[in-house]
Protein backbone atom coordinates (compact mmCIF):
# COMPACT_ATOMS: atom_id res chain seq x y z
CA UNK A 1 0.00 0.00 0.00
CA UNK A 2 1.08 3.61 -0.85
CA UNK A 3 2.01 5.56 2.24
CA UNK A 4 -0.31 8.44 2.90
CA UNK A 5 2.04 12.29 1.70
CA UNK A 6 3.05 14.03 4.07
CA UNK A 7 0.75 16.49 4.14
CA UNK A 8 -1.91 13.98 5.11
CA UNK A 9 -0.02 12.56 7.65
CA UNK A 10 0.70 15.58 9.38
CA UNK A 11 -3.06 16.70 8.75
CA UNK A 12 -3.61 13.39 10.93
CA UNK A 13 -1.29 14.63 13.28
CA UNK A 14 -2.57 18.03 13.54
CA UNK A 15 -6.15 16.41 13.88
CA UNK A 16 -5.25 14.49 17.00
CA UNK A 17 -3.01 17.37 18.88
CA UNK A 18 -4.29 21.20 18.02
CA UNK A 19 -8.32 21.17 18.36
CA UNK A 20 -7.23 19.69 22.23
CA UNK A 21 -4.24 22.15 22.63
CA UNK A 22 -6.58 25.40 21.12
CA UNK A 23 -9.10 23.97 23.49
CA UNK A 24 -6.81 23.94 26.56
CA UNK A 25 -5.48 27.64 25.55
CA UNK A 26 -8.99 29.15 25.36
CA UNK A 27 -9.45 28.05 28.58
CA UNK A 28 -5.76 29.34 30.10
CA UNK A 29 -6.15 32.42 28.32
CA UNK A 30 -9.86 33.07 29.65
CA UNK A 31 -8.66 32.61 33.13
CA UNK A 32 -5.96 35.33 32.88
CA UNK A 33 -8.00 38.14 31.20
CA UNK A 34 -11.38 37.73 32.71
CA UNK A 35 -10.37 39.81 35.57
CA UNK A 36 -10.88 42.66 32.79
CA UNK A 37 -14.77 41.33 32.62
CA UNK A 38 -14.77 41.33 36.49
CA UNK A 39 -13.35 45.08 36.98
CA UNK A 40 -16.63 46.46 35.89
CA UNK A 41 -17.98 45.15 38.83
CA UNK A 42 -15.38 44.40 41.26
CA UNK A 43 -13.40 47.46 41.49
CA UNK A 44 -16.56 48.97 43.11
CA UNK A 45 -17.11 46.22 45.42
CA UNK A 46 -13.42 46.40 46.41
CA UNK A 47 -12.65 49.76 46.15
CA UNK A 48 -10.28 49.09 43.85
CA UNK A 49 -8.52 52.44 41.61
CA UNK A 50 -7.68 52.22 38.37
CA UNK A 51 -3.77 51.92 39.60
CA UNK A 52 -4.52 48.97 41.82
CA UNK A 53 -6.77 47.34 39.22
CA UNK A 54 -3.59 47.51 36.63
CA UNK A 55 -0.73 46.23 39.52
CA UNK A 56 -3.37 43.37 40.25
CA UNK A 57 -3.95 42.79 36.44
CA UNK A 58 -0.31 42.62 35.88
CA UNK A 59 1.27 40.75 39.00
CA UNK A 60 0.43 37.96 37.03
CA UNK A 61 3.39 38.16 34.87
CA UNK A 62 5.67 38.64 38.11
CA UNK A 63 5.09 35.13 39.23
CA UNK A 64 5.02 33.95 35.33
CA UNK A 65 8.52 35.18 34.84
CA UNK A 66 10.34 33.69 37.87
CA UNK A 67 9.30 30.32 37.18
CA UNK A 68 8.97 30.18 33.30
CA UNK A 69 12.05 28.99 32.37
CA UNK A 70 12.03 26.29 35.06
CA UNK A 71 8.82 25.31 34.30
CA UNK A 72 9.80 24.14 30.58
CA UNK A 73 13.17 22.67 31.70
CA UNK A 74 11.26 20.30 33.88
CA UNK A 75 9.20 19.28 31.05
CA UNK A 76 11.94 19.12 28.85
CA UNK A 77 12.85 16.49 31.78
CA UNK A 78 9.43 15.20 33.23
CA UNK A 79 7.58 14.54 30.26
CA UNK A 80 4.29 17.36 28.60
CA UNK A 81 1.59 15.01 29.36
CA UNK A 82 2.10 15.45 33.13
CA UNK A 83 3.15 18.69 33.36
CA UNK A 84 0.84 20.48 31.12
CA UNK A 85 -2.20 18.39 33.15
CA UNK A 86 -0.25 19.78 36.57
CA UNK A 87 0.01 23.07 35.26
CA UNK A 88 -3.92 23.35 34.23
CA UNK A 89 -5.35 21.58 37.43
CA UNK A 90 -3.33 23.96 39.13
CA UNK A 91 -4.18 27.21 37.24
CA UNK A 92 -7.70 26.03 37.30
CA UNK A 93 -7.91 26.16 41.59
CA UNK A 94 -6.23 29.62 41.30
CA UNK A 95 -8.60 31.11 39.11
CA UNK A 96 -11.83 29.72 40.78
CA UNK A 97 -10.19 30.84 43.92
CA UNK A 98 -10.21 34.21 42.83
CA UNK A 99 -13.81 34.86 43.98
CA UNK A 100 -12.61 35.49 47.32
CA UNK A 101 -10.54 38.26 46.60
CA UNK A 102 -11.74 40.73 49.17
CA UNK A 103 -8.90 43.87 49.37
CA UNK A 104 -6.50 44.99 47.17
CA UNK A 105 -3.86 42.98 49.28
CA UNK A 106 -5.35 39.28 48.65
CA UNK A 107 -6.54 40.65 45.01
CA UNK A 108 -2.46 40.77 44.16
CA UNK A 109 -1.87 37.70 45.92
CA UNK A 110 -3.93 35.53 44.22
CA UNK A 111 -3.33 37.21 40.65
CA UNK A 112 0.58 36.41 41.59
CA UNK A 113 -0.42 32.88 42.44
CA UNK A 114 -2.22 32.46 39.15
CA UNK A 115 0.55 33.31 37.76
CA UNK A 116 3.17 30.97 39.38
CA UNK A 117 0.57 28.27 38.13
CA UNK A 118 0.08 28.78 34.82
CA UNK A 119 3.94 29.66 34.17
CA UNK A 120 5.25 27.44 31.55
CA UNK A 121 2.03 26.49 29.44
CA UNK A 122 2.23 28.74 26.39
CA UNK A 123 5.98 28.22 25.77
CA UNK A 124 5.65 24.55 27.00
CA UNK A 125 2.57 24.54 23.80
CA UNK A 126 5.14 25.72 21.36
CA UNK A 127 8.01 23.53 22.82
CA UNK A 128 5.78 20.51 22.48
CA UNK A 129 4.81 21.71 18.94
CA UNK A 130 8.66 21.35 18.04
CA UNK A 131 8.31 17.65 18.86
CA UNK A 132 6.05 16.82 16.25
CA UNK A 133 6.65 19.84 13.47
CA UNK A 134 9.42 20.71 11.50
CA UNK A 135 9.98 25.11 11.38
CA UNK A 136 8.78 25.44 7.91
CA UNK A 137 5.28 24.19 9.00
CA UNK A 138 4.78 25.72 12.29
CA UNK A 139 3.85 29.48 11.97
CA UNK A 140 0.24 28.02 10.78
CA UNK A 141 -0.07 25.63 13.95
CA UNK A 142 1.64 27.92 15.67
CA UNK A 143 -1.91 30.47 14.47
CA UNK A 144 -4.44 27.36 14.93
CA UNK A 145 -2.76 27.42 18.62
CA UNK A 146 -2.83 30.75 19.41
CA UNK A 147 -6.17 31.54 17.86
CA UNK A 148 -7.65 30.22 21.15
CA UNK A 149 -6.64 33.73 22.44
CA UNK A 150 -8.61 35.59 19.99
CA UNK A 151 -11.55 32.99 20.28
CA UNK A 152 -11.20 33.37 24.22
CA UNK A 153 -12.60 36.87 23.12
CA UNK A 154 -15.04 36.13 20.86
CA UNK A 155 -16.81 33.31 23.50
CA UNK A 156 -15.09 34.59 26.77
CA UNK A 157 -16.80 38.15 26.71
CA UNK A 158 -20.44 37.41 25.53
CA UNK A 159 -19.99 34.43 28.63
CA UNK A 160 -18.11 36.63 31.24
CA UNK A 161 -20.72 39.28 30.49
CA UNK A 162 -23.80 37.07 30.45
CA UNK A 163 -22.15 35.57 33.90
CA UNK A 164 -22.35 38.65 35.59
CA UNK A 165 -25.31 39.94 35.01
CA UNK A 166 -27.35 36.57 35.71
CA UNK A 167 -25.49 34.96 38.43
CA UNK A 168 -25.57 38.36 40.22
CA UNK A 169 -26.92 38.04 43.97
CA UNK A 170 -26.81 34.17 43.36
CA UNK A 171 -26.08 32.44 46.94
CA UNK A 172 -25.12 35.86 48.26
CA UNK A 173 -22.34 35.91 45.89
CA UNK A 174 -21.44 39.24 42.94
CA UNK A 175 -21.38 38.66 39.57
CA UNK A 176 -17.62 38.66 39.13
CA UNK A 177 -16.85 35.77 42.05
CA UNK A 178 -19.61 33.76 39.86
CA UNK A 179 -17.33 34.94 36.83
CA UNK A 180 -14.01 33.26 38.62
CA UNK A 181 -15.60 30.06 39.71
CA UNK A 182 -17.35 29.22 36.28
CA UNK A 183 -14.51 30.13 34.40
CA UNK A 184 -11.70 28.05 36.46
CA UNK A 185 -14.01 25.00 36.60
CA UNK A 186 -13.00 23.66 32.97
CA UNK A 187 -9.57 24.31 33.32
CA UNK A 188 -9.18 21.22 35.93
CA UNK A 189 -11.55 19.14 34.05
CA UNK A 190 -9.11 19.57 30.85
CA UNK A 191 -6.02 19.28 33.04
CA UNK A 192 -7.40 15.71 34.22
CA UNK A 193 -7.98 14.89 30.35
CA UNK A 194 -4.80 15.68 29.72
CA UNK A 195 -3.20 12.84 31.86
CA UNK A 196 -5.21 10.73 29.43
CA UNK A 197 -5.04 12.08 26.08
CA UNK A 198 -1.94 14.19 25.53
CA UNK A 199 1.28 11.78 24.18
CA UNK A 200 5.12 13.01 25.32
CA UNK A 201 5.91 12.80 21.77
CA UNK A 202 6.15 10.60 18.43
CA UNK A 203 7.92 7.70 19.99
CA UNK A 204 4.54 6.98 22.87
CA UNK A 205 2.06 8.38 20.42
CA UNK A 206 0.00 4.90 19.74
CA UNK A 207 -1.95 5.90 17.46
CA UNK A 208 0.80 6.07 14.83
CA UNK A 209 2.01 2.98 13.34
CA UNK A 210 5.92 2.53 12.69
CA UNK A 211 6.49 4.07 9.47
CA UNK A 212 4.64 7.30 10.26
CA UNK A 213 6.84 7.51 13.60
CA UNK A 214 10.13 7.09 11.01
CA UNK A 215 8.52 9.67 8.78
CA UNK A 216 7.70 12.43 11.17
CA UNK A 217 11.30 11.62 13.12
CA UNK A 218 13.04 11.93 10.01
CA UNK A 219 11.92 15.18 9.01
CA UNK A 220 12.36 16.57 12.15
CA UNK A 221 15.91 15.10 12.26
CA UNK A 222 16.38 16.70 8.99
CA UNK A 223 14.76 19.80 10.63
CA UNK A 224 17.97 20.35 13.01
CA UNK A 225 20.54 19.24 10.99
CA UNK A 226 19.79 22.63 9.09
CA UNK A 227 19.61 24.84 12.04
CA UNK A 228 21.66 23.02 14.74
CA UNK A 229 21.57 22.82 18.25
CA UNK A 230 23.26 25.34 20.57
CA UNK A 231 24.51 23.98 23.65
CA UNK A 232 22.23 25.22 27.00
CA UNK A 233 24.85 27.77 28.64
CA UNK A 234 24.97 29.90 25.20
CA UNK A 235 21.10 30.67 25.33
CA UNK A 236 20.97 32.97 28.10
CA UNK A 237 24.49 35.03 26.61
CA UNK A 238 22.87 35.20 23.35
CA UNK A 239 22.25 38.54 21.84
CA UNK A 240 19.65 37.31 19.24
CA UNK A 241 17.59 35.50 22.06
CA UNK A 242 18.02 38.72 24.17
CA UNK A 243 16.53 40.41 20.47
CA UNK A 244 14.00 38.67 20.14
CA UNK A 245 13.20 38.45 23.84
CA UNK A 246 12.55 42.71 23.33
CA UNK A 247 10.96 42.12 19.98
CA UNK A 248 8.43 40.06 21.94
CA UNK A 249 8.12 42.03 24.99
CA UNK A 250 7.09 45.48 22.58
CA UNK A 251 4.64 43.28 20.79
CA UNK A 252 2.75 42.00 24.46
CA UNK A 253 2.52 45.65 25.60
CA UNK A 254 0.15 45.92 22.74
CA UNK A 255 -1.53 42.68 23.41
CA UNK A 256 -2.29 42.77 27.27
CA UNK A 257 -3.19 46.59 26.97
CA UNK A 258 -6.19 45.53 24.52
CA UNK A 259 -6.75 41.99 26.53
CA UNK A 260 -7.00 43.82 29.93
CA UNK A 261 -8.20 47.37 28.60
CA UNK A 262 -11.07 46.20 25.75
CA UNK A 263 -13.76 46.10 28.13
CA UNK A 264 -13.10 49.77 29.65
CA UNK A 265 -12.35 50.97 25.91
CA UNK A 266 -15.55 49.56 24.61
CA UNK A 267 -17.67 51.02 27.75
CA UNK A 268 -16.03 54.53 26.67
CA UNK A 269 -17.26 54.35 23.25
CA UNK A 270 -21.10 54.86 24.88
CA UNK A 271 -21.83 51.08 25.75
CA UNK A 272 -22.93 50.72 29.57
CA UNK A 273 -24.39 46.91 29.88
CA UNK A 274 -22.02 44.69 30.43
CA UNK A 275 -23.90 41.61 28.43
CA UNK A 276 -23.90 44.24 25.61
CA UNK A 277 -20.03 45.06 26.17
CA UNK A 278 -19.41 41.52 25.97
CA UNK A 279 -20.71 40.78 23.19
CA UNK A 280 -19.34 43.42 21.78
CA UNK A 281 -15.59 42.36 22.16
CA UNK A 282 -16.29 39.56 20.29
CA UNK A 283 -15.94 41.55 17.24
CA UNK A 284 -12.31 42.64 17.47
CA UNK A 285 -11.64 38.61 18.17
CA UNK A 286 -13.61 37.27 15.83
CA UNK A 287 -11.75 39.41 12.74
CA UNK A 288 -8.49 38.75 14.41
CA UNK A 289 -9.22 34.71 14.57
CA UNK A 290 -9.36 34.40 10.95
CA UNK A 291 -6.60 37.06 9.77
CA UNK A 292 -4.18 35.63 12.05
CA UNK A 293 -4.28 31.76 10.45
CA UNK A 294 -4.10 33.38 6.79
CA UNK A 295 -1.27 35.55 7.80
CA UNK A 296 0.68 32.63 9.00
CA UNK A 297 -0.41 30.56 6.36
CA UNK A 298 0.51 33.46 3.90
CA UNK A 299 3.66 33.18 5.61
CA UNK A 300 4.54 29.80 5.52
CA UNK A 301 3.84 29.29 1.87
CA UNK A 302 6.24 32.31 1.29
CA UNK A 303 8.95 31.31 3.85
CA UNK A 304 8.84 35.19 4.60
CA UNK A 305 8.74 35.87 8.61
CA UNK A 306 10.13 39.55 8.67
CA UNK A 307 7.49 41.71 6.80
CA UNK A 308 4.59 39.46 7.98
CA UNK A 309 5.25 40.37 11.33
CA UNK A 310 6.79 44.23 11.14
CA UNK A 311 3.44 44.85 9.07
CA UNK A 312 1.10 42.60 11.77
CA UNK A 313 2.67 45.05 14.68
CA UNK A 314 2.25 48.02 12.25
CA UNK A 315 -1.29 47.21 11.48
CA UNK A 316 -2.24 47.01 15.38
CA UNK A 317 -0.26 50.62 16.41
CA UNK A 318 -2.88 52.23 13.79
CA UNK A 319 -5.37 50.51 14.73
CA UNK A 320 -4.96 51.86 18.36
CA UNK A 321 -4.66 55.48 17.57
CA UNK A 322 -7.33 55.49 15.24
CA UNK A 323 -9.66 53.99 18.32
CA UNK A 324 -8.03 57.30 20.28
CA UNK A 325 -9.55 59.71 17.34
CA UNK A 326 -12.70 57.96 16.87
CA UNK A 327 -13.38 57.26 20.72
CA UNK A 328 -16.87 58.89 20.93
CA UNK A 329 -17.98 57.33 17.65
CA UNK A 330 -18.73 53.55 18.97
CA UNK A 331 -19.10 52.17 15.24
CA UNK A 332 -15.71 53.49 13.95
CA UNK A 333 -14.22 53.04 17.18
CA UNK A 334 -15.09 48.94 17.09
CA UNK A 335 -13.58 49.14 13.58
CA UNK A 336 -10.24 50.27 14.99
CA UNK A 337 -10.35 48.15 18.23
CA UNK A 338 -10.80 45.26 15.17
CA UNK A 339 -7.75 46.05 12.83
CA UNK A 340 -5.73 46.52 16.12
CA UNK A 341 -6.75 43.78 17.88
CA UNK A 342 -6.05 41.91 14.33
CA UNK A 343 -2.65 42.96 13.74
CA UNK A 344 -1.06 42.80 17.31
CA UNK A 345 -2.71 39.10 17.91
CA UNK A 346 -0.96 38.05 14.41
CA UNK A 347 2.37 39.46 15.04
CA UNK A 348 2.64 36.45 17.09
CA UNK A 349 2.41 32.86 15.57
CA UNK A 350 4.46 34.22 12.81
CA UNK A 351 6.93 35.84 15.64
CA UNK A 352 7.35 32.35 17.33
CA UNK A 353 8.83 30.81 14.16
CA UNK A 354 12.02 32.17 14.62
CA UNK A 355 13.01 30.86 18.26
CA UNK A 356 12.16 27.48 17.51
CA UNK A 357 13.62 27.49 13.79
CA UNK A 358 17.31 28.48 15.59
CA UNK A 359 16.78 26.33 18.48
CA UNK A 360 16.86 22.56 19.07
CA UNK A 361 16.95 20.50 22.34
CA UNK A 362 16.96 21.85 25.76
CA UNK A 363 18.21 25.25 24.32
CA UNK A 364 14.84 25.18 22.79
CA UNK A 365 13.16 24.63 25.93
CA UNK A 366 15.33 27.28 27.65
CA UNK A 367 15.43 29.68 25.11
CA UNK A 368 11.27 29.83 24.36
CA UNK A 369 10.70 30.26 27.95
CA UNK A 370 13.40 32.66 28.48
CA UNK A 371 11.92 35.03 25.49
CA UNK A 372 8.13 34.37 26.68
CA UNK A 373 9.08 35.33 30.42
CA UNK A 374 10.99 38.05 29.50
CA UNK A 375 8.52 39.54 26.78
CA UNK A 376 5.52 38.91 29.29
CA UNK A 377 6.92 41.26 31.73
CA UNK A 378 5.02 43.79 29.47
CA UNK A 379 1.88 41.90 30.66
CA UNK A 380 2.86 43.73 34.31
CA UNK A 381 4.24 46.91 32.77
CA UNK A 382 1.05 47.53 29.88
CA UNK A 383 -1.63 47.60 31.97
CA UNK A 384 -0.27 49.15 35.03
CA UNK A 385 0.95 51.79 32.65
CA UNK A 386 -2.26 52.29 30.81
CA UNK A 387 -4.01 51.84 34.47
CA UNK A 388 -1.46 55.12 36.24
CA UNK A 389 -2.02 57.31 33.28
CA UNK A 390 -5.97 56.24 33.31
CA UNK A 391 -5.93 57.62 36.92
CA UNK A 392 -3.68 60.45 36.43
CA UNK A 393 -5.58 61.85 33.20
CA UNK A 394 -8.90 60.63 33.64
CA UNK A 395 -8.33 58.97 29.72
CA UNK A 396 -7.14 55.95 28.22
CA UNK A 397 -6.19 58.08 25.52
CA UNK A 398 -2.52 58.45 26.48
CA UNK A 399 -2.26 54.94 27.49
CA UNK A 400 -3.23 53.87 24.20
CA UNK A 401 -0.73 56.11 22.53
CA UNK A 402 1.75 54.46 24.54
CA UNK A 403 1.12 50.71 23.52
CA UNK A 404 0.77 52.28 19.59
CA UNK A 405 4.22 53.21 20.24
CA UNK A 406 5.86 49.90 21.51
CA UNK A 407 4.41 48.13 18.61
CA UNK A 408 6.08 50.71 16.28
CA UNK A 409 9.24 49.77 18.01
CA UNK A 410 8.70 46.34 17.56
CA UNK A 411 8.08 46.51 13.97
CA UNK A 412 10.64 48.58 13.36
CA UNK A 413 13.11 46.18 15.14
CA UNK A 414 11.44 43.22 13.08
CA UNK A 415 12.64 44.88 9.70
CA UNK A 416 16.18 46.23 10.60
CA UNK A 417 17.12 43.34 12.64
CA UNK A 418 15.58 40.35 11.03
CA UNK A 419 16.55 39.09 7.45
CA UNK A 420 13.77 38.00 4.86
CA UNK A 421 14.67 34.18 5.21
CA UNK A 422 13.62 34.67 9.54
CA UNK A 423 17.35 34.17 10.56
CA UNK A 424 18.09 37.22 13.36
CA UNK A 425 21.03 39.38 12.94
Amino acid sequence: MRPASDDALYARVTRRLVPFLFLCYVAAYLDRVNVGFAKLQMQADLALSDTVYGIGAGIFFLGYFLFEVPSNLLMARVGARRWIARIMISWGLVSAATMFASSPATFYLLRFLLGVAEAGFFPGVVLYLTYWYPARRRARIVALFMSGVAVAGVLGGPLSGWIMRAFAGTGGLHGWQWLFLLEGLPSIALGIWTLFYLDDGIRSARWLDGDEKARLETALAEDGAAHGHWPLRHVFGSGRVWLLAAIYFLFVMGLYGVSFWLPQLIRNSGVQDVFHIGLLTAIPYGVAAVVMVLAARHSDRSGERRWHTALAGLAGAAGLMLSIAFADNAFAAMAALSLATAGILTTFPIFWSLPTAMLGGMAAAAGIALINSVGNLAGFASPYLVGAIRDATASTAQGMSVLAASLLMGALLTLFCVRRSGEVL
